[in-house]
């Protein structure tokens, strides 16, 4: 039936011009933004779960900036350790040369000033081992702490210890000294004890950094791992995404043919009336 109130293929090609024109739209934004669910009207589903999945991406940056902090403080820490244990060391030597008979006073006083002023530069290493406000050797020590998950339920510890002179690590007193045999032989016997207490310490320290430096590289795997899952669910294949463009802008302009062509057809009642 020829009628110029309804064109039943001029409505069939319209509709399949929109249709082409949405999808044409999809791909467009699809390849400028190189997700092909780049919001919740793409795949609610697939949309949520790469948006939870960037959130935890997100959380475990925190994680790794924490961890670098407690790496930081336990590196500081370390060092203020070591540098301890070369100045026990150096005791040693002062004390055990305190303890021959027969030494002069001359040299039993230089001795013993030489060892003031070495147990005094632990002191001195203590108050200045702090980083970021936190400081693991001193009388009440700070601990290195790292968040442990995205979630927040636990943490990774490093406990502090007091390497304060007459404590339970450098039981070298801040009273030592090396003015007779006896004094020298008493002192001596202190730092060997702090030697070995604190090789002990050190050794507990490095195997708490050793944790934190495997913990900082697996929270690294872990996001890229999410990352490689959020880009297989929510990101764009441009090589098939470019094929689909030129498809459907070749759709597109043959869909706006056969809308004309639809269009022209009521032209033809005209005829009739000449």
């Amino acid at each position: 039936m020829l009628s110029v109130n309804t064109n039943q293929g001029a409505m069939v090609a319209l509709q399949t011009l929109n249709q082409t024109n949405s999808d044409l739209a999809k791909t467009q934004n699809a390849i400028s933004t190189g997700l092909k669910v780049a919001s919740a009207k793409d795949n609610g589903a697939i949309w949520a779960i790469a948006n939870k999945m960037r959130s935890d991406v997100g959380a475990y940056d925190r994680v790794r900036e924490s961890t670098d902090r407690a790496a930081s403080i336990l590196d500081t820490g370390i060092a203020a350790g070591e540098s301890i244990m070369e100045l026990l060391n150096e005791m040693k030597g002062k004390a055990l040369a305190g303890t021959q008979a027969g030494n002069s006073a001359s040299a039993q006083a230089a001795l013993a000033a030489d060892f003031a002023q070495l147990r005094d530069q632990i002191t001195s290493v203590i108050a200045n081992a702090s980083f970021d406000g936190a400081n693991m050797i001193q009388g009440t020590p700070s601990n290195a702490v790292s968040l442990g998950d995205a979630a927040g339920g636990n943490t990774i510890t490093v406990n502090g210890v007091s390497l304060a002179l007459g404590g339970g690590v450098v039981t070298v007193a801040a009273g030592s000294v090396l003015t007779d045999n006896t004094t020298s032989g008493t002192a001596l016997g202190l730092v060997n004890a702090s030697i070995t207490n604190l090789g002990t310490q050190l050794a507990t320290w490095g195997a708490g950094a050793k944790r934190l430096e495997v913990h900082r590289t697996f929270i690294g795997k872990l996001q890229d791992a999410l990352n490689n899952g959020i880009g297989a669910i929510a990101d764009a294949d441009l090589a098939k995404e470019s094929a689909k463009l030129q498809a459907l802008q070749t759709k597109s302009q043959l869909g706006i043919q056969a809308l004309s062509i639809a269009n022209s057809s009521s032209q033809s009642a005209l005829s009739l009336f000449r």
